[in-house]
């Protein structure tokens, strides 16, 4: 069994933003030169999160993070002093890991799916860790 640990770096420029890491994911892929497995993302940050969605048409990770605005929004009677409860609520909502299996050395994602690094506390200097694991 073969294992790579990798880390992507995400600069956000946005409070919030759903930034599209699919293009970096593949690219480490390909580097490895894993055929079959399965690729393990993690987000360690307790305001951002990781989302498995269209990617397609850029309205809909649009329409995401506005809901998620509406249902949490920023401004709101919460206890944690710093001020960014807002953050942890909505990244709490999502995940901060994702499995992806990986066939013929491709992530095995739908037509229209990508995977976004999900800033609720921006802007920042992130990390996506990523493992490579090969069958």
């Amino acid at each position: 069994m073969v294992e790579n640990y990798k880390t992507i770096e995400v600069r956000t420029t946005r409070h919030t933003e759903l930034v599209d890491i699919t293009p970096r994911i593949r690219r480490l892929i390909t580097e490895s030169g894993i055929s079959e497995g399965i690729c393990v993302l993690y987000v360690p940050h307790t305001t951002a999160a990781l989302l498995i969605n269209e990617n397609a048409d850029p309205t809909v990770v649009q329409d995401i993070a506005s809901k998620l605005e509406k249902m949490v929004p920023w401004e709101g009677n919460y206890l944690h002093p710093e001020g960014n409860s807002a953050a942890h609520i909505k990244a709490s909502l999502l995940q901060t890991s994702q499995v992806i299996l990986v066939e013929g050395g491709k992530l095995l994602l739908g037509t229209w799916q990508g995977v976004f690094f999900c800033e609720f506390d921006g802007p920042r200097q992130r990390e996506v860790f990523v493992k490579l694991i090969s069958s």
